[in-house]
C-alpha cells in the first residue's frame, strides 16, 4: 500500500494539478489561436498564393496512374502549424515578460515599511490629539 499512498500524494500536490490546468487551459488556447490563424491570418496570406488554397498546398513528388496514389508533400497544413506556434510564442512572450516586468517592479519599490507606516499613524493620531 505505500505505492498507492506515493500516488496519492504525488496526485494531488498542488504542482500537479497546477499542471493539468495549464494543459487544459493551453489546448483550448491553441484552439482559439488556430482559430484566428486560419479565419483570419491565412485567408490574407493566401492572397499571395498562387490558387489561394494554403492548407491543400503541396507539391506533388511522383505521379502514380491512380491519383490517389500519387506521392504528394503537403505542405500546407505544415505552414499553418508553423503560423500557429509562432503566434502562441508571441502571446507567450507578452505574458510572461509583463509579469516579469510587474514584479521587477514590484521588488524595486516594496512600499513603505510597516515601522514606517505605524510611525506614520502614530504621528497622525498625536497632530490629532494636539489640536482638540
Amino acid at each position: 500500500m505505500p505505492l498507492l499512498q506515493d500516488f496519492k500524494q504525488f496526485a494531488f500536490k498542488g504542482n500537479v494539478i497546477d499542471l493539468a490546468v495549464g494543459v487544459v487551459i493551453g489546448g483550448a488556447f491553441g484552439k482559439i489561436v488556430s482559430g484566428m490563424v486560419d479565419n483570419v491570418v491565412m485567408p490574407i496570406v493566401s492572397l499571395g498564393l498562387p490558387h489561394g488554397d494554403w492548407r491543400n498546398a503541396s507539391i506533388v513528388l511522383r505521379t502514380m496512374p491512380d491519383a490517389k496514389d500519387n506521392v504528394v508533400l503537403k505542405y500546407g497544413a505544415l505552414v499553418g502549424s508553423v503560423i500557429d506556434f509562432l503566434i502562441i510564442a508571441f502571446v507567450l512572450f507578452l505574458v510572461v515578460s509583463r509579469i516579469l516586468r510587474v514584479q521587477a517592479a514590484k521588488a524595486a519599490d516594496p512600499g513603505p515599511k510597516p515601522e514606517e507606516k505605524m510611525v506614520s499613524l502614530l504621528t497622525e493620531i498625536r497632530d490629532g490629539l494636539k489640536t482638540r
